[in-house]
C-alpha cells in the first residue's frame, strides 16, 4: 500500500502521474515514434532538447498508444531533494499498477533517502518477466547527484527488469559514456526532435495555415525546426493578413520570443483573459477556484479551458489543474511587474490566504513569504501545531531560510514564537529566551486580565490560564510556547521548569484540535523528551525512562523519528550508568539504525547513542572504535545544537575523558572530566561519574589517599561510587574499609555487571592479599564468567599485576579469559609497579604489527630496514611506531624499547 502522502505530509500531487494530453493540433511524427519503439532495447533512453523542442509530448503521445502501462513521473522544482524524487517515484509505479513489496520502504524525509531502498527497489525490478517502463518528464529539474547516482545504480542493477526514459533540457548527470559505450543507451537530440519543412508543412495545415514551399523551408531555417516557435509562428500568423510575409519577418531569438508572446498571444487575448494570465504567472500549478481568488471573478474554468483547447501555452495537468509553460510564466511575470507595479506581493497574499483553507501549509507559507505577510506566514506555522517542524529534520533548514528573511518590523506573538524557535535551535538561549518572553507577554496580553491569578508572565505563564473558551489558535500559540518552554529547561539544565512546561501542555491537548495533533504528533513527541532529558539530568532515572519511553513507544512516523532517536539514546545512557552496557549498546544501536529508515543521519540529530557506543567501546577496550564514535558524536553535535544539552556535554566529558585513561593519558582525562558542563542544577550522576573518573587517574598516578578524597568529598553511596571507592581504599592498604564498601553494593539490585565485575575482582584482589588464593582465584572466575555476555575487558586491563596468575589459572578452565584478556599471560601487567617507582598508567595494547616494529627497534635497525625487513613502506612504520610510542607514553626510540622492557612487552 502506498502512503498516505508524501515526505511533507502533503497529500501526493497525482496531476505528477498523469502522462500529459495532446493538444488537438499535435502531430504525430512517425519517425520519432519508431525510434522510441526501438530504445525499448536499451536500459536508459534520454529524450534530450531545448524548452519547447515537443519532448514531452512526444514521449506522452508514444506512451498512451501504448497497451502496456507505463509509470510516468514529472519531476517537481530542484530543490525538493532526494526523498521528494523517489517518494513520488514509488508512487507512480503503484499509480501505473506495478506491485511493490512493503519492505522496499519509502522516504519520510524530503532531504534524504533511507539507503536500502535503492537496492530493494533495483533487486525488486531486476526479478520480473518484462521491464517496468518510467518515464521522468522534465528531468532537466534534477540537480542534486545523490539522486543521479542513487538512480544510476537502479539501472545498472535492475537489468532488463527496467527501461527508463529521461525527458530533459540538459545533460543529466549520469555516466553516459559507459552507457553509450556498451550500446546500452538510446539518445534522442535537438537535430532530431527538430521539424522537418514537412513536418512543418504538415503542423502548419493543422492550424489552417497552407504555404507554399519555400515559405515553409524559410520558416524552418529561422526556427530551426524549434516545435515552440513553429507553433508560436503559426498561432500569430493564422490571425495576420499575410501570414506568408508575417512569417518571413519572425525572428525567433529570445527576446524576439517574448516580444510576440506578448505582443501576439497575450494582447490578442480579451481584456479579462490578459487579467487572468498575468495573475497566475505567480502560482507554480493551479486549479480554477484558486484562479478566481486571484482574480476576484468566477470566469476561471472556461476561460483556462479555452486556452488549453488554442494550446495558448496553458497546459492541462489533468484532474482540473493547470499550469502555465515555464517560458510564458517567466515572461508574463516580468510584464506583470512592469504594468501593475506592487501587485505581484498582492497576488502571493491571496493565494497564501486561499491555500490556508485548501492548499498544503508548504504552500502557504511560500506565497505568504513572497507576499511579505510574516505575521499571517507565522500564524499558519504556529496555528498548524507545526513549530516543531523546526527540529525535526524534515524542511528544517528551508523553514529557517524562509523565516530567515523576517524583519524585525513584524511583530506579535506568532513572530515572536518562530524567532524563538529559530534561535533556540542554534542554541542561542539569550535571544531565544527573549523573544518566548515577548510572545508569553503577547499571548497575556490577548487572553485579558481574566486569565487567572498571579497576573506575573513570563516563567509562569502556564498557571495563569484556562483554556475553556480559548480559540484554537490561542491554544497551537501557547501549545508552542509549552514546547520551546520545554526546549529552554531542557538546554539549561532546569527540570522544575520543564515539568511546568509539560503540565501546562497536558493540560491543553484536549483543547486543540485533533486532527492537527495527529497531523504534527512531533510536537507532543519532542516535548516529552525534553521533559525526560530535563529528569534524566537531575537524576531521577524512573522518572526520565518514564517521559522518554513514551516517545519510543509511539507510533512510528518520520516527523518523530529524531525525538525518538534522542530518546533512545537517552535511556541507553540510563543503562550504561547503571552499569548494564549491552543493553545501553542494543537501545544505541537502534537509536541510529531508527533515523536509517527514514534517511534522517547525515548526521543524525542527536549525538548520545554515538556516546553511549562509545563508552562501550571503551568497556571493551576497543579504544579505536571508541574514538571513531566520539568524532561521529562531536560531528552530530555541532551540526544540530538544537539537541546539545547539559546531559549531552557531560556524557561527551566523561566518554572521553574513560578514553584517555584508558589510554594512559590521565593529564587530559582529568581535563576531560572536570569541563564545566553550564547547568541551572547540579546532576548528581554527572558528578559522581566525573568524580570517578577523577579518583581513577589519580590511582593511576599512584596517589590512591587523593583518589579516596575525591570520593570520600562526593558520600554519594550509589553502587558505581561504592566500587570506585573500594578500589581507592585497597590501592590505600585498607582492605577492611574496602570490603565494608562492597558490601553494601551486594544488596543493591540494579547494578550491572559493569558494576558487579569490578566489585567482584576487587573482592578477589582483597582475598588475594589476604593470603586466600582459593577465594581470590573462584571470584576471578566468576568474574569472567558476568564479564563474558558484555565482553567487558577495561576491568581486567584496569585490575594490576596480582590478577595475572589467577587468569592463566581461570583460562584452563574456559575460553573465557583468552577472549576477554588476550595477551595478559602470567607476569607483568600494564600499570604493574617498577622497580622506579609507583605503577605507570594503565595504556592500550599494542598491536602484533607494532610489537613486531618494537622487536626490530630493539635491534637498532633504522626505519628503512624495518620496513625492508618487514615488506611495507617506510610511512608504514612511522605509523606504528608513532601509535606505539603513544600507547607506552613515551616520545623516542630508546624510551620506547626501555618501556617496552619494563612492562616485558619484549
Amino acid at each position: 500500500m502506498a502512503g498516505p502522502g508524501d515526505p511533507q505530509g502533503d497529500p501526493f500531487l497525482r496531476t505528477r502521474f498523469v502522462v500529459p494530453a495532446r493538444p488537438v493540433t499535435f502531430l504525430r511524427r512517425e519517425r520519432l515514434v519508431r525510434h522510441l519503439d526501438h530504445a525499448l532495447r536499451t536500459p536508459l533512453t534520454m529524450v534530450n532538447g531545448a524548452a519547447g523542442a515537443g519532448k514531452t509530448l512526444l514521449v506522452a503521445d508514444w506512451a498512451a498508444a501504448r497497451e502496456t502501462p507505463v509509470a510516468w513521473l514529472t519531476t517537481d522544482a530542484a530543490g525538493q531533494g532526494p526523498g521528494m524524487l523517489w517518494a513520488y517515484l514509488l508512487q507512480a509505479l503503484r499509480s501505473a499498477g506495478v506491485s511493490l513489496p512493503d519492505g522496499i520502504g519509502c522516504p519520510a524525509d524530503a532531504s534524504r533517502v533511507p539507503p536500502t531502498l535503492p537496492a530493494r527497489l533495483a533487486a525488486e525490478l531486476s526479478a520480473r518477466d518484462r521491464p517496468v517502463i518510467v518515464v521522468l518528464d522534465e528531468y532537466d529539474r534534477v540537480s542534486d547527484p545523490e539522486i543521479a547516482e542513487q538512480l544510476e545504480f537502479v539501472v545498472h542493477h535492475a537489468g532488463d527488469g527496467l527501461r527508463l526514459i529521461l525527458v530533459t533540457r540538459t545533460e543529466p548527470l549520469l555516466p553516459l559514456h559507459r552507457y553509450r559505450a556498451a550500446g546500452e543507451l538510446t539518445e534522442i537530440r535537438g537535430a532530431e526532435l527538430a521539424f522537418t519543412p514537412e513536418e512543418a508543412a504538415e503542423l502548419l495545415e493543422l492550424h489552417g495555415l497552407r504555404l507554399p514551399a519555400h515559405a515553409t523551408q524559410g520558416l524552418v531555417e529561422r526556427t530551426r525546426g524549434w516545435a515552440a516557435g513553429l507553433r508560436l509562428c503559426a498561432l500569430a500568423a493564422r490571425e495576420s493578413p499575410d501570414p506568408e510575409r508575417y512569417l518571413k519577418e519572425f525572428e525567433a531569438d529570445r527576446s524576439t520570443v517574448a516580444d510576440f508572446l506578448l505582443a501576439e498571444v497575450l494582447r490578442r487575448q480579451p481584456p479579462e483573459t490578459q487579467d487572468l494570465l498575468l495573475r497566475v504567472s505567480v502560482l507554480d500549478r493551479f486549479c480554477p477556484e484558486l484562479v478566481n481568488a486571484l482574480t476576484g471573478r468566477a470566469d476561471a474554468e472556461p476561460i483556462l479551458v479555452g486556452l488549453c483547447r488554442e494550446n495558448a501555452f496553458v497546459e492541462h495537468l489533468g484532474q482540473d489543474r493547470y499550469r502555465l509553460h515555464p517560458l510564458f510564466g517567466e515572461i508574463l511575470r516580468a510584464h506583470l511587474r512592469v504594468r501593475s507595479p506592487g501587485l505581484e506581493p498582492a497576488l502571493h497574499q491571496r493565494a497564501a490566504h486561499w491555500l490556508r483553507g485548501s492548499g498544503s501549509l508548504a504552500e502557504t507559507l511560500g506565497h505568504g513569504a513572497a507576499a511579505g505577510d510574516w505575521e499571517f506566514t507565522a500564524a499558519a506555522l504556529v496555528d498548524d501545531l507545526a513549530i516543531g517542524r523546526l527540529f525535526t529534520g524534515l524542511r528544517s533548514d528551508e523553514l529557517a531560510e524562509l523565516f530567515s528573511r523576517m524583519g524585525p518590523e513584524a511583530t506579535g506573538p506568532a513572530t515572536d514564537l518562530v524567532r524563538a524557535a529559530r534561535e533556540l535551535s542554534r542554541r542561542d538561549l539569550d535571544r531565544g529566551l527573549a523573544h518566548l518572553r515577548h510572545a508569553e507577554q503577547g499571548l497575556t496580553a490577548q487572553q485579558g486580565p481574566t486569565a487567572g491569578p498571579g497576573g506575573t508572565v513570563g516563567r509562569n505563564w502556564a498557571a495563569e490560564w484556562s483554556p475553556e473558551g480559548e480559540a484554537s489558535g490561542l491554544v497551537a500559540a501557547r501549545l508552542s510556547c509549552a514546547l520551546l518552554e520545554a526546549l529552554a529547561a531542557r538546554l539549561t539544565g532546569e527540570p522544575g521548569r520543564a515539568e511546568t512546561a509539560a503540565a501546562a501542555a497536558e493540560s491543553l491537548r484536549d483543547h486543540a484540535p485533533a486532527h492537527l495533533l495527529e497531523r504534527h504528533p512531533e510536537l507532543i513527541a519532542l516535548l516529552l523528551a525534553h521533559l525526560g532529558s530535563a529528569r534524566l539530568w537531575a537524576g531521577r532515572f524512573e522518572d526520565a525512562c518514564a517521559a522518554l519511553t513514551r516517545v519510543t513507544g509511539a507510533p512510528e512516523g518520520a516527523s518523530t523519528a529524531l525525538a525518538r532517536e534522542d530518546s533512545l539514546g537517552r535511556l541507553a545512557l540510563i543503562d550504561y550508568l547503571n552499569g548494564w552496557p549491552g543493553r545501553a549498546e542494543r537501545k544505541a544501536r537502534a537509536a541510529l539504525t531508527g533515523t536509517e529508515r527514514y534517511g534522517l543521519t547525515q548526521p543524525s540529530a542527536s549525538g548520545m547513542g554515538r556516546l553511549v557506543l562509545a563508552a562501550v567501546a571503551v568497556d571493551r577496550n576497543d579504544l579505536g572504535r571508541a574514538q571513531a564514535l566520539l568524532d561521529e558524536a562531536d560531528e552530530a553535535v555541532e551540526s544540530h545544537p538544537a539537541w546539545r544539552d547539559p546531559v549531552l556535554e557531560a556524557g561527551r566529558a566523561i566518554a572521553t575523558a574513560r578514553l584517555r585513561l584508558a589510554r594512559g593519558d590521565t593529564r587530559a582525562a582529568h581535563a576531560a572530566a572536570e569541563r564545566a558542563v553550564p547547568a541551572a542544577v547540579v546532576s548528581p550522576w554527572a558528578e559522581e561519574q566525573t568524580a570517578l573518573v577523577v579518583s581513577a587517574a589519580y590511582l593511576a598516578e599512584g596517589r590512591p589517599e587523593t583518589a579516596v578524597e575525591v570520593l570520600r568529598a562526593l558520600s554519594d553511596e550509589q553502587p558505581a561510587w561504592a566500587v570506585g571507592a573500594a578500589r581507592a581504599e585497597l590501592a590505600a592498604g585498607r582492605p577492611a574499609a574496602a570490603v565494608d564498601l562492597l558490601d553494601g553494593v551486594r544488596a543493591e539490585g540494579r547494578c550491572g555487571p559493569a558494576v558487579t565485575v569490578r566489585a567482584t575482582l576487587l573482592r578477589a584482589q582483597a582475598a588475594h592479599e589476604a593470603g586466600d588464593a582459593a577465594a581470590a582465584r573462584r571470584l576471578v572466575a566468576r568474574a569472567l564468567r558476568e564479564a563474558q555476555r558484555d565482553g567487558l575487558r577495561r576491568p581486567f586491563l584496569e585490575a594490576g599485576p596480582w590478577i595475572r596468575p589467577f587468569l592463566g589459572s581461570a583460562a584452563a578452565r574456559g575460553p573465557a579469559a583468552d577472549r576477554l584478556t588476550p595477551g595478559l599471560a602470567p607476569g607483568l601487567t600494564p600499570g604493574a609497579p617498577t622497580a622506579d617507582g609507583p605503577p605507570a598508567p594503565v595504556v592500550e595494547e599494542l598491536s602484533g604489527r607494532e610489537r613486531d616494529v618494537l622487536r626490530r627497534l630493539a635491534l637498532m635497525m633504522s626505519t628503512e630496514e624495518i620496513a625492508a625487513d618487514l615488506y611495507v613502506s617506510v610511512n608504514t612504520v612511522k605509523t606504528h611506531l608513532k601509535s606505539a610510542y603513544r600507547k607506552l607514553a613515551v616520545n623516542r626510540r630508546g624510551d620506547a624499547v626501555r618501556r617496552a622492557r619494563e612492562l616485558r612487552l619484549l
